[in-house]
């Protein structure tokens, strides 16, 4: 399918887009404010439009009105296009209240609404609660992405305690993916309820065993999803973690990971001199590197971006490199000698959903014929 993705450069837009990438063979056109007036021309060859675009601050006239306007762009590129075109729509359970965003959103919703039942398309209604996950803005996206950079920054948040409902981006991003085989209607995913202060006390409880390169209780799919979060924050500058060495006159002993709950699995490899591994990313698994003997460059690049952030280390002085989720890495050897690596993984491969997903960390590598 040729999928016009709307606001595909904000948080969940830019989730949508990876797990698209990860999972499917769609074709993605991108849309964002720079190139938000291709919109008709690029909804008249699509198969399908997943609208998430918005506008949740400024005057609240902006923010209602601005809403609105999007969404009836997107009705006149239906209408141009002159066939169905069905449209599948990021809402919030915050449509329809008292506020410039609700009202915003839900007046959204019936533009689209209406202009799919004209064309004759489908329209998938995906009422989602609030949002977390790697790479939210702070004071912005979510309650969540402030509190992580409060903790990482050892700033003491003033809380006002509430009962919560979360759903991690990913977990949206399916939803709305979902939609587009669907034939319409309202959906509602439901997330995971919290307290604002449990959410804050978890963070500070990962904050606390990480720091010192300890590995949490991951044993809980919400702690996981929250713990990737966390750890997006402090790449790059948190790593390389360097190990303590236990030395004596029988030789050494480096703890590499100490896990503090869930499942977890070990496995070593070896490298050849200039042979590279890796040229993948993962959308939930935590990942752990860390060279034994040898040296080595590890190299990441986060989806849909060009920065390559590289670390050189070697097993003369053991560090940790964790990856972040939804960042492309491999591990080069850079040494003259083979180099021996052990990485750690959070859960048990699973050869149905290995979640493991191929792609170049080097562009150049990519579009090379």
């Amino acid at each position: 399918m040729r999928i016009v993705l709307t606001g595909a450069g904000g948080f969940l837009g830019w989730h949508t887009r990876v797990r698209l990438a990860a999972l499917t063979d769609h074709e993605v056109v991108s849309l964002n404010r720079d190139n938000w007036s291709d919109l008709a021309a690029e909804v008249r060859s699509a198969d399908a439009i997943i609208h998430i675009a918005g506008v949740n601050r400024g005057e609240r006239s902006e923010v209602e009105r601005g809403n609105v306007a999007l969404s009836e762009a997107v009705a006149d590129a239906i209408a141009r296009a002159g066939r169905p075109v069905p449209v599948v729509y990021a809402n919030s359970i915050q449509a329809g209240n008292d506020t410039p965003y609700g009202a915003g959103k839900a007046a959204a919703g019936a533009v689209l609404a209406q202009a799919a039942a004209g064309a004759g398309s489908n329209f998938t209604d995906v009422v989602l609660p609030n949002l977390f996950g790697e790479h939210g803005a702070p004071r912005y996206n979510s309650f969540v992405a402030t509190f992580v950079d409060a903790v990482a920054s050892g700033v003491v948040p003033q809380i006002n305690d509430r009962e919560v409902e979360l759903l991690h981006a990913q977990g949206a991003a399916q939803h709305l993916m979902d939609g587009l085989s669907g034939r319409g209607g309202a959906v509602r995913p439901r997330g995971s309820m919290a307290t604002v202060q449990g959410v804050y006390d978890q963070l500070r409880r990962f904050h606390d065993v990480y720091n010192g390169g300890d590995m949490p209780d991951l044993s809980v799919a919400f702690s996981v999803d929250l713990f990737n979060t966390y750890r997006a924050a402090l790449f790059p500058g948190h790593y390389p973690l360097a190990l303590n060495a236990h030395s004596d006159d029988r030789g050494r002993l480096v703890e590499t990971v100490r896990s503090h709950g869930g499942q977890g699995q070990t496995f070593v490899s070896t490298t050849k001199a200039g042979v590279t591994r890796g040229e993948h990313y993962h959308l939930n698994k935590v990942e752990r590197f860390v060279v034994l003997r040898g040296q080595a460059r590890i190299s990441l690049r986060r989806m849909f971006t060009e920065e390559v952030v590289s670390f050189d280390v070697s097993g003369e002085s053991p560090s940790v490199v964790d990856m972040p989720t939804m960042w492309v890495h491999n591990i080069t050897n850079t040494g003259n000698t083979e180099l021996t690596t052990l990485f750690w993984t959070h859960s048990l491969f699973d050869p149905e959903n290995p979640d493991t997903y191929w792609e170049p960390v080097s562009l150049a590598e990519k579009v090379a014929p």
